[in-house]
């Protein structure tokens, strides 16, 4: 019977770290603080004040979410070039192709963010401003980057 209740002890503070792990994983996603995929500039925007952080996200995704035609296109030539890579013979000029499309979209999709994030910096204070210009330059000088 000493055996059982360790059993049950340990499959319930399983089933509790498994509970809380899923909560958070949640609460984690529908709290709107996600990071947006926009480089640098996501990055820095994370340095500057919390009352100006935020529309500055939302200024981001709404930017992302005005590409999502584009975002699908990126993401359809990508499938496409795995599917000519699946072939038993390559025809390295399509999937060539369908990756030069995938990666135009992508880089349409950074550019509009991007520019988008230009814009509401416009409207900072110069302080807020030279925050967010300081973030990025310590992302851009930083030691040891990764290859990207």
């Amino acid at each position: 019977m000493g055996k059982m209740r360790i059993v049950l002890a340990v499959s319930i503070v399983l089933n509790l770290f498994l509970a809380a792990a899923l909560i958070a994983g949640y609460v984690s996603l529908r709290a709107d603080n996600r990071m947006i995929n926009a480089g640098a500039l996501r990055v820095a925007g994370a340095e500057l004040p919390a009352g100006v952080r935020k529309p500055f996200r939302q200024a981001l995704r709404q930017a992302r979410r005005a590409m999502r035609p584009t975002i699908a296109e990126g993401r359809d030539a990508k499938a496409e070039a795995a599917a000519l890579l699946r072939r038993p013979t390559v025809d390295q000029t399509a999937v060539n192709a369908a990756l030069d499309r995938a990666r135009a979209a992508d880089m349409a999709v950074r550019a509009a963010v991007e520019r988008r994030a230009v814009a509401f910096a416009a409207t900072l204070s110069p302080a807020d401003r030279r925050a967010l210009a300081e973030a990025m330059q310590r992302r851009a000088t930083a030691p040891n980057r990764p290859a990207r």
